[in-house]
C-alpha cells in the first residue's frame, strides 16, 4: 500500500507490520473478515511475547509485534499476521489486487516496487515474470497481464523466505519507518506512534486530502502535540478524529471500529505505552493480547 492507504493517495479498504530480526506470533485459526465473510466471529486471545517496560517505544520487537497483530485484526480479521503473506484478492476498492502482510496493492505502486525488490534480489523468481504487466496496470485497478495466475504464482512466492523479508523490508521501508519517526519527532510514545502508522498503513502518505500527512495537519489546527508544548492526550484525541473524517470520505474505509473501538479505547485508559494486557473490537469482533 503506497498505504491509500499512493503512495497511494487514497489507498486501501475495509477489509481491508517486521523488523528484520522476526518475533514469533502464535498460529491462529483464521475467519473472514467483513468484507467477504460470514458468520459470528470467534473471541480470539493470544498471548504476546513478554510485555516490553514502559515507554518502550514501537521499534521494539515486542511492541512491533502488537502492532502488526493489531493491523491485522483490521485488515485480515486475524492476529496471526504472519499468515498474511500469502494473502492475496481483489477487493473492489478500485486498486487492483491487495496482497501481503500490509496490503501492497497493485494499482498503487508498492506492489510494483515490492515485486521489484523481489526480483533484485532473487532475479528470475516466480513473480518477475509479472513486472512489466505490474508497470502497465499501475493507477488501475486492471488485471490485464496478471489473470489468471498471478494469485497462485503469488501464494507460491509467500513460501520463500527471502519474499517474506522483502515484504517486511518494504512495510518498514515505506509505512512502519516513516511513521514511527515522524510520530517520535512529535514526541508520541507507542500508543501515538501506532495511532500514525494504522493511518499511514490505510491512507498511504501522498499529496490527497485523506492521506496520513493531511490527517496529521488537520489535528494540528485543533491541538498541539507535546514536542510542541501540548497535550498528548487531547493531541491524539484530535488526531483520532481527524482520522475518522479521512475513513469516511471513502466508502471502503468508512467503517471506523478500528478507532472507535480499538486506538480509542487504549487513549481513553491512558495506555499511551500501548502495553499489555490489550483488548479490543473492530467490526465488532473481539480481540485481546495478553
Amino acid at each position: 500500500m503506497p498505504i491509500s492507504s499512493d503512495p497511494r493517495s487514497g489507498r486501501r479498504m475495509l477489509r481491508l507490520l517486521l523488523t528484520t530480526a522476526v518475533v514469533a506470533a502464535p498460529v491462529l485459526s483464521v475467519h473472514a473478515g467483513p468484507a467477504h465473510a460470514a458468520g459470528p466471529a470467534p473471541r480470539l486471545s493470544v498471548s504476546s511475547p513478554e510485555p516490553a517496560a514502559a515507554g518502550v517505544d514501537l521499534t521494539d520487537p515486542r511492541k512491533k509485534d502488537i502492532a502488526m497483530q493489531l493491523v491485522s485484526s483490521a485488515e485480515n480479521s486475524s492476529l496471526n499476521w504472519k499468515a498474511q503473506y500469502k494473502y492475496i484478492e481483489d477487493i473492489d476498492d478500485e486498486r487492483g489486487y491487495t496482497a501481503g502482510i500490509i496490503g501492497f496493492c497493485s494499482g498503487t505502486g508498492d506492489m510494483l516496487d515490492l515485486v521489484e525488490l523481489y526480483a533484485e534480489r532473487k532475479p528470475g523468481n516466480v513473480l518477475a515474470k509479472y513486472l512489466p504487466a505490474l508497470r502497465k496496470v499501475n493507477g488501475t485497478d486492471s488485471h490485464k497481464g496478471l489473470d489468471p495466475n498471478y494469485p497462485k504464482d503469488w501464494a507460491t512466492a509467500a513460501k520463500d523466505t527471502a519474499f517474506q523479508q522483502a515484504q517486511n523490508d518494504e512495510r518498514d521501508r515505506v509505512y512502519f519507518n516513516p511513521a514511527v519517526q515522524q510520530a517520535k519527532q512529535d514526541g508520541l510514545r507507542a500508543l501515538g506512534q501506532f495511532a500514525y502508522y494504522d493511518a499511514i498503513v490505510m491512507h498511504g502518505d501522498g499529496g490527497d486530502p485523506e492521506s496520513f500527512s493531511a490527517i496529521r495537519r488537520n489535528a494540528l489546527k485543533k491541538a498541539k502535540p507535546p514536542a510542541q508544548g501540548g497535550d498528548e492526550v487531547k493531541y491524539l484525541h484530535a488526531f483520532l478524529d481527524a482520522r475518522k473524517v479521512a475513513m469516511k470520505a471513502e466508502e471502503a474505509h468508512e467503517d471506523t471500529s478500528r478507532v472507535d473501538t480499538a486506538q480509542r479505547v487504549f487513549l481513553n485508559k491512558g495506555n499511551l505505552d500501548l502495553n499489555t494486557p490489550l483488548s479490543w473490537k473492530v467490526y465488532g469482533d473481539p480481540y485481546t493480547i495478553k
